[in-house]
């Protein structure tokens, strides 16, 4: 893990790994999470010769806070990570509550930015057409409804589920999460993903919920992306049974995101999703 100063006093932690010299894959973690190193896709981009970056966004570990963020406020910090790195142009993948943020990138850095993957991303709080909540697990329901009412209230609510993930272990993972994973996402931490996510949770809540109360806030207030304006190449990734992110929004992106690719995966949840790793960087690497 490094740290980058990317001005105002504030600073950012990032990790890199894979080839050297190869185009950057710029992950967006999900929400709550951290930077981290995932496995699986660090394999896969440098199967296709890319080198696997991600950073915690502000307010998550040791990224300093940045109140009042928007999701748009991404692309300047990953612009600075790009220069620090001594790399151009990059592709993105956005995985959750990452997707936003991905989609910030291919909007505003587009002569950076070659191709973005949106798996499992939410769409905008106010998308037309679009019921937000519906098929959302009861955590999520009561977290955005928290997050609607009042910063106050949202304060209280990640305090309390906050509580239950400083100290998590991959065997409490599926208990911690409840009515969030469907049977198919249950199977896939018990499959391997489970390490991987009680890191992250943990990491995420190490230093307060500045960086989960940020992200929430963001995402239901106007992101400052145009979504109809992206000119580069868009993939959009949703399972069917996925209980955090349900399908709707994948389908909504894919019909706003001008020019999307959309895969709507049958039979695979949030975290089962990742499954189609080598396919989802496949489609990036030859974009």
């Amino acid at each position: 893990m490094e740290t980058l100063e990317v001005g105002g006093g504030r600073v950012l932690e990032y990790v890199v790994a894979g080839p050297a010299g190869g185009t950057p894959l710029v992950l967006h973690h999900g929400t709550p999470g951290v930077g981290m190193v995932l496995e699986p896709l660090v394999e896969a981009a440098a199967k296709y010769g890319l080198r696997f970056v991600t950073h915690s966004r502000p307010g998550y570990r040791t990224s300093t806070p940045q109140p009042g963020r928007t999701v748009a406020d991404v692309a300047g910090d990953v612009s600075l990570l790009l220069d620090a790195i001594n790399a151009d142009g990059f592709v993105t993948i956005g995985w959750s509550g990452g997707g936003p943020h991905a989609l910030a990138c291919a909007a505003l850095l587009p002569e950076r930015c070659r191709a973005a993957a949106i798996v499992a991303g939410v769409a905008p709080y106010d998308a037309d057409g679009l019921d937000w909540l519906a098929g959302m697990g009861a955590e999520n329901v009561a977290e955005f409804g928290a997050a609607a009412t009042s910063v106050e209230a949202l304060d209280a609510f990640l305090a309390e589920m906050g509580a239950d993930l400083k100290n998590v272990q991959p065997a409490d993972v599926i208990a911690a999460f409840g009515d969030l994973l469907s049977a198919v996402d249950q199977q896939a931490l018990r499959d391997g993903l489970a390490d991987y996510l009680a890191e992250s949770c943990r990491a995420s809540v190490s230093h307060g919920y500045d960086g989960w109360r940020d992200d929430d806030l963001a995402f239901i207030a106007g992101w400052g992306v145009d979504l109809a304006s992206i000119q580069v190449p868009v993939s959009i990734w949703q399972g069917d049974q996925d209980r955090m992110v349900p399908r709707d929004h994948g389908r909504w992106l894919g019909e706003h995101v001008t020019g999307a690719t959309t895969h709507l995966v049958p039979g695979e949840g949030h975290l089962s999703l990742m499954k189609n790793i080598d396919a989802i960087v496949a489609e990036l690497a030859g974009a």
